[in-house]
């Protein structure tokens, strides 16, 4: 990273689901000093995405050769053929704007970035408290088949036990409460710079 200005990140890591892109938006309409991370991903746009705000959308051969020259702070292959990263470029483009970096992030991709980021880094694992609530939420979105919302549900089963390992464990079964814990945990971590 080139910036002289080195923020604070804030991770948001959560099964799919669990509602942590709600949150995150809440988090960012509130402040100021924060810009959200733009993920880069190969998967298909969803009807009303765009490029460049909710992901960058690269082809399968442009995400590879990107993974190959070293652009990336972190990426998954969350999903067979499914890669999702953050490029090196979108922390750099935040931190020269002097704002704070929000990560909308998967589990493993959270993690990674808690590793790499240290102690300028807070890591929430939003949790929807059970299993079923989180499928009734994948199920009223209506954006995936069935053998994906399967698929979705082993994975998270899989990613909730890796909560103890983040900075802090949230539980999202109040959103309202939910929304005013992050903003709490947001503020006392980035004012103490």
């Amino acid at each position: 990273m080139s910036s002289d200005f080195l923020g604070k990140s804030i991770i948001v890591s959560a099964p799919s689901g669990a509602g942590k892109t709600t949150l995150v938006r809440h988090l960012l309409s509130e402040r100021t000093d924060l810009c959200f991370s733009i993920s880069a991903t190969n998967r298909p746009k969803r009807k009303g995405e765009e490029d460049g705000k909710d992901y960058y959308f690269l082809s399968d051969e442009e995400f590879k050769s990107r993974i190959r020259n070293n652009e990336f702070l972190e990426w998954e292959e969350v999903y067979e053929g499914r890669f999702y990263g953050t490029l090196n470029q979108e922390v750099e483009r935040i931190w020269s704007k002097n704002k704070h970096v929000v990560f909308d992030v998967d589990v493993i991709g959270g993690l990674h970035l808690k590793k790499k980021m240290g102690d300028c880094a807070l890591a929430i694992f939003v949790s929807p408290g059970h299993m079923d609530v989180l499928e009734e939420r994948l199920r009223k979105r209506e954006t995936e088949k069935e053998e994906e919302i399967l698929m979705r549900l082993d994975k998270a089963e899989e990613e909730m036990k890796t909560a103890s390992q983040f900075d802090y464990i949230l539980i999202n079964d109040a959103l309202d409460k939910a929304k005013n814990e992050l903003m709490e945990l947001t503020k006392n971590f980035v004012s103490n710079a």
